[in-house]
């Protein structure tokens, strides 16, 4: 079977960017905490392969933290919601048309109103802001997601024949939930979460633009583009950078998302095979 060229390039941009993410846990070219107001704005070259910002930190160096900052917030976000979506979307499912159903279902409407913004600002009036609420903002909003995607994806299911051969042999709902119908919709929340990675990037990104997200001295992508508004005309890189980061990282999992949907999908494999 072909690999879709999309998933090459999705795989190839998002492991550039997961590459700086982890070396950037034991290398950086320069420190990102300490402050050069002599060496501010410097251009791209020398020393500074990209550049200086209004401080004087080394942009390559930011970017790098940024994308391990971004990277870490949306993973752990999309887990979350696998962890807890999941398995509500299965129990509704398994239970189609009771009250347990209805409740989880009219719940996960209750978080839907709440986009992850509101999410954040509730969270940071009690405990300010930061990397975490940011990441238990996100992955709030990402519950119902999945819980949706595996409800629906498993009623299909109950009706087949396989899973009627189970009931019969005795086996619970959960049990028949957990063998039989949670491997048949892995492919699917493999995709679905990738799409929900790179939204999480954004929201990341947003949270952070407008201060909820990862504080200083921590570099954030988001805070990156917040911090260079003003000074766009003097310095375009500094905002250019780190948008270009963000869209190709955000491509790249799109990509990858898309190439996964035409490999793991039956129906599509022949297209692409």
């Amino acid at each position: 079977m072909r690999t879709p060229i999309q998933l090459k390039i999705g795989a190839l941009l998002t492991g550039l960017f997961l590459a700086a993410a982890l070396v950037s846990l034991f290398y950086t070219p320069h420190s990102v905490t300490g402050v050069n107001i002599a060496g501010k704005l410097a251009p791209p070259g020398g020393a500074h392969l990209l550049g200086t910002d209004h401080l004087g930190r080394d942009l390559l160096s930011m970017l790098m933290i940024g994308a391990r900052t971004s990277i870490a917030v949306a993973l752990v976000a999309v887990g979350i919601g696998i962890a807890l979506g999941v398995p509500l979307g299965l129990a509704a499912a398994a239970h189609r048309g009771t009250w347990a159903d209805e409740v989880l279902m009219r719940g996960n409407d209750l978080i839907f109103a709440f986009p992850s913004l509101v999410i954040a600002i509730l969270i940071t009036a009690v405990a300010g802001p930061s990397a975490l609420n940011a990441i238990l903002a996100i992955g709030i909003f990402n519950i119902p997601v999945f819980a949706r995607v595996a409800r629906g994806a498993a009623l299909s299911l109950w009706t087949r024949d396989f899973i009627l051969a189970a009931r019969v042999a005795g086996k619970s709902r959960a049990r028949i939930s957990a063998e039989h119908i949670l491997p048949n919709i892995a492919n699917l929340l493999v995709v679905q979460g990738t799409i929900q990675f790179s939204l999480g990037i954004l929201a990341e990104a947003g949270l952070s633009y407008v201060g909820l997200g990862a504080q200083p001295p921590t570099p954030s992508w988001g805070r990156m583009l917040a911090e260079s508004q003003t000074l766009f005309y003097s310095n375009p890189g500094l905002a250019m950078f780190p948008a270009g980061c963000i869209i190709l990282t955000v491509l790249g999992l799109n990509l990858m998302g898309d190439g996964l949907r035409d490999l793991l999908d039956p129906r599509l494999r022949r297209a692409v095979s």
